[in-house]
């Protein structure tokens, strides 16, 4: 994919209480990055930030939210591209944030909770098989 391309799929403004919704993200995944489990130490080059799944600065659902430190944070933006059919497993610390996405994409339900989406993670994974 080309650079121009990939930067195309980004879009949306962030919601002027971005900083509180940023924060309140670290803060639940207790400021480690849910990928690699590195905390928050920008000396190091690990600042914690937050990954627009979807690409959508403006959609703070929670799926859409992933609190990820700089080096996973580019890793996981040019590799994962979610119109794309996903032909393998999804790795344990992405299977609720996937879930999520699978519920608002293939059944429309973009408000479903962290807690549906765990408790039906099988069910929500399986989704995108059946596309």
């Amino acid at each position: 994919m080309s650079a121009a391309v990939a930067v195309s799929r980004f879009r949306g403004r962030y919601p002027p209480n971005w900083p509180e919704i940023a924060g309140r993200v670290k803060t639940e995944a207790g400021w480690r990055c849910v990928r690699c489990e590195h905390p928050h130490d920008p000396p190091a080059g690990r600042t914690l930030t937050v990954h627009h799944l979807d690409g959508d600065k403006a959609n703070g659902r929670w799926w859409n939210l992933l609190p990820l430190c700089q080096a996973c944070h580019l890793s996981v933006q040019a590799r994962v591209f979610l119109e794309q059919p996903w032909l393998f497993e999804h790795s344990e610390w992405f299977k609720p944030y996937a879930a999520g996405w699978y519920a608002a994409s293939y059944e429309g339900n973009p408000e479903i909770t962290r807690t549906e989406a765990e408790t039906r993670m099988d069910e929500l994974l399986a989704l995108e098989r059946l596309a």
